[in-house]
């Protein structure tokens, strides 16, 4: 009964347990779904798919969790995300009016630049809350719906392409076997999980969200705070945004990240993170990223209609976050104490 105390309390229980309840529920009807083949050197399946196509969520997903454990929210991360998008594509045309398959400036400039302007946004965001005194939802929409404007002066209102293959490998390529998305993924996450759990980065953050006023009394430069987080996680939409316009070679201005603030911020719930601040899990975000990836899967393999599937998907996501809150964990710990 201790060891189901202590694996029940985990902060990982709940995020892991949804999923493998979903990949259980798959691999039920399609006893070949978890199966992984090797083809042409590449690994292949729907579980690799699955981790693939939730790298865009779980790259805002990191960035959001840092954001949310201060007590603050970032709706702009999507539309950063198009902005991204939209910088990098201009930059590698240039002047061309066609895309063409050689780049205007060397990649590793455009990456770069494409960073620096998601830094740059969320900077923007963290000074609006941390130095203007403004609620983090009021601050993050401004830029919410100005990132959309931005793009559309970006791209002229007009959807860019680009036929630059070494672009186009940083998304769709492979190493090892295994898509880049994935690698790109897994050493942000390492970066950030480092820092904010080896440094005393992550303990400012977690006493920045849990009372900032007793953060400030204490030493703590929670403004300071505050801009670095919404900083990073500009730069986790300006990474998401590359791999988002590498993958398809193509910005649509009003179409590219739409409504993916909303899913990094339950990819977030899911993974454990109370929206109150405080301690966060960043690893419990990146499981919650393959959750929704995996139940959005799920629901189109077996062709559930588009008007069932959202309201399908909110069920799910109410039930996970019914099993993870506190007052469930309590309850089951008592019974097993009980036992």
């Amino acid at each position: 009964m201790k060891i189901l105390k202590k694996i029940v309390s985990s902060s990982m229980f709940s995020p892991l347990l949804a999923l493998f309840l979903i990949l259980l529920f798959n691999l039920v009807i399609q006893p070949n779904f978890l199966s992984v083949e090797i083809r042409d050197g590449r690994l292949v399946g729907n579980l690799i798919a699955i981790l693939n196509r939730s790298v865009p969520v779980m790259l805002l997903a990191i960035g959001m969790t840092l954001v949310i454990a201060t007590g603050g929210t970032d709706l702009s991360v999507g539309s950063v995300l198009a902005v991204a998008s939209a910088v990098s594509i201009s930059l590698i045309r240039g002047g061309d009016v066609n895309p063409t398959a050689d780049t205007a400036m060397p990649l590793i400039w455009v990456v770069l630049i494409t960073m620096l302007v998601g830094i740059a946004l969320g900077l923007w965001n963290g000074f609006l809350v941390a130095k203007i005194g403004m609620p983090p939802v009021v601050a993050t929409l401004i830029l919410m719906v100005a990132g959309r404007g931005l793009t559309q002066n970006i791209t002229r209102e007009r959807s860019l392409t680009t036929g630059h293959l070494p672009f186009g490998e940083i998304a769709n390529g492979f190493t090892w076997g295994i898509p880049n998305q994935c690698w790109i993924a897994l050493a942000v996450f390492l970066l950030f999980w480092y820092f904010s759990r080896r440094t005393a980065f992550g303990l400012f953050v977690e006493s920045v969200g849990a009372n900032r006023s007793a953060a400030n009394h204490a030493g703590i430069r929670a403004a300071v705070i505050i801009v670095v987080v919404y900083a990073l996680s500009g730069l986790c939409a300006s990474i998401a945004g590359i791999l988002s316009a590498s993958n398809v070679r193509v910005i649509e201005p009003m179409n590219t990240g739409q409504n993916m603030e909303l899913d990094a911020i339950v990819a977030v719930v899911l993974g454990g993170t109370s929206m109150r601040g405080g301690k966060f899990n960043l690893g419990g975000s990146c499981i919650g990223a393959i959750i929704l990836m995996a139940l959005t899967q799920t629901m189109y393999f077996y062709g559930v209609p588009v008007e069932f599937a959202l309201s399908i998907k909110a069920v799910v996501i109410v039930i996970v976050v019914i099993v993870q809150s506190p007052v469930t964990h309590k309850f089951i710990r008592r019974e097993a104490s009980a036992q």
